[in-house]
């Protein structure tokens, strides 16, 4: 079972990784609009609807990077205080009654939308430029698909945590400045509380 937690947290890490790359074309794009727009006086009328595009993917598809890296926000003033079993049991059901009933609506709902607009070969009315966005709208079902499997191995790691009393490792990929800092500081804060 760690094999298939670990597989999955991978390749959900590889997908986050590959779209933060829409982060260097959304700031290059942002960039260029500024030049041409204030000092050549010659806006563009595609570059919005790119920027839109660039955003939408790497909001949809950090999604489950941020599931596998435990990033969420999550309201823990009493979930901390009780034993790492009942946190386990919790994320189950909560997973079960409210995670994957929303992944499989965004992943149903998010299919139809984006059949309907390669059906129609859909393009931006946003801007003169009339981009096609039905390459984007693909990306809905695509995160949910994500998401879902994702959650599936979430699952698998409650069931261990469950079973264990402890949280498996998660894959580090990247940690905030202040918190290396308070690691470097303080040792015992290496240890991660929640997988």
């Amino acid at each position: 079972m760690l094999s298939s937690i670990h597989a999955i947290e991978s390749f959900s890490t590889w997908v986050g990784r590959a779209f933060a790359w829409c982060i260097v074309i959304l700031t290059l794009s942002v960039s260029y609009e500024v030049f041409v727009r204030y000092a050549l006086n010659a806006p563009t009328v595609w570059v919005f609807d790119m920027m839109v595009q660039m955003y939408g993917a790497l909001f949809l598809m950090a999604g489950p990077y941020a599931l596998a890296q435990d990033g969420h926000v999550r309201a823990d003033v009493v979930y901390r205080l009780i034993p790492v079993r009942w946190q386990a049991r919790i994320d189950f059901v909560l997973y079960l009654l409210f995670f994957f009933p929303g992944m499989l609506a965004l992943f149903w709902y998010g299919a139809e939308i984006a059949s309907d607009s390669w059906r129609y070969k859909e393009v931006s009315w946003n801007s003169p430029a009339r981009i096609q966005i039905y390459f984007f709208k693909t990306l809905i079902p695509v995160a949910g698909g994500l998401l879902i499997i994702q959650g599936i191995s979430e699952c698998m790691r409650c069931l261990v945590a469950m079973k264990t009393g402890v949280w498996t490792q998660r894959h580090e990929d990247v940690k905030e400045t202040e918190n290396l800092l308070a690691e470097e500081l303080n040792p015992d804060l290496k240890k991660a509380p929640r997988g």
